[in-house]
């Protein structure tokens, strides 16, 4: 691999570490080739969604996103040295070159752009159906594409690896509901909070009483289903490459059980795991994916 090429994917690793609170330990679990792959995708997604929550007109935001689509649509069209020669922003070059390793689709990531880019016009939904679809974009997407990197062989897989996003997206959008409220984002459906009658005024105030806690108690439910089903991903895959959705599963989930368990209260601080949490279960997960197993068609 060219210096070039290597200094591309160390800027992305680079990103990964420094922003990836959640995620970094869990890339850590891949093989070398898988890693890096992963570290290229997450920063392509980071980039776009610095786009969407940074403080910048609209015309802005907008200017950017399509200088995004530019970069993607020409990055992904290089083949050979034509990555690598220095045009390219480290991420995209990254990004080019992962792609043809892995065979990603392409249009994928054009699809994280859609999901993202909506955040800058649509910042209510009616139903979980609407919140269902944005969260296949923004988050069940990207599991397609890391899926196309661990590695299966069952087309169940894919299923499974959005079930898993949606379950993923519905915690951070559990943990962040102060955050979004802030920028006048509100993602629980509006025919729930009527149905509990919780208003977005309670809920930028920060009010827990009974209302919200029936309202938070149905999300929390909901995430739980997506979690049980998507657990049916990891036999599916490269057993290589297992541990790396185990440990974000399972990082995720106890997020979503610290949520229950301090009464709802998302308000007075930002639920979250420790690094000692992180690494415990990155450990624990890791260890056990390398107990020996029936191999399976690499892709």
């Amino acid at each position: 691999m060219t210096s070039q090429l290597e200094m591309a994917y160390d800027h992305c690793q680079r990103v990964a570490r420094e922003q990836a609170k959640n995620f970094y330990y869990a890339f850590r679990t891949l093989p070398h080739l898988k890693r890096r792959a992963i570290y290229a995708t997450y920063a392509f997604c980071r980039l776009c969604d610095d786009i969407a929550d940074e403080d910048a007109p609209m015309e802005e935001k907008r200017r950017q996103f399509s200088e995004t689509r530019d970069l993607l649509t020409e990055s992904l069209g290089r083949k050979g040295d034509q990555v690598i020669d220095g045009t390219l922003p480290p991420e995209f070059a990254a990004l080019s070159d992962a792609t043809a390793a892995f065979g990603i689709p392409h249009h994928y990531y054009t699809e994280v752009i859609e999901g993202v880019e909506q955040d800058l016009v649509k910042t209510r939904f009616e139903n979980f159906d609407e919140l269902k679809a944005y969260c296949y974009q923004v988050a069940s997407v990207v599991g397609l594409i890391c899926i196309e990197v661990f590695g299966y062989e069952d087309e169940a897989a894919r299923k499974y690896a959005i079930d898993m996003g949606i379950a993923m997206q519905l915690t951070n959008i559990l943990r962040d509901i102060k955050e979004d409220a802030e920028r006048d984002r509100i993602y629980i459906p509006q025919d729930e909070m009527a149905r509990f009658g919780y208003s977005e005024e309670d809920l930028k105030q920060g009010v827990i009483n009974e209302p919200f806690r029936k309202l938070m108690a149905l999300q929390v439910n909901r995430a739980r289903d997506f979690y049980k089903d998507s657990q049916n991903l990891f036999p599916l895959l490269n057993p290589e490459s297992r541990a790396c959705p185990k440990v974000l599963h399972a990082a995720y989930r106890a997020i979503l059980d610290r949520i229950h368990d301090s009464g709802y209260d998302v308000f007075s601080q930002r639920i979250g795991l420790s690094k000692f949490e992180k690494l415990f279960i990155t450990g624990r997960l890791w260890a056990g994916s390398l107990i020996p197993s029936v191999p399976i068609l690499r892709r």
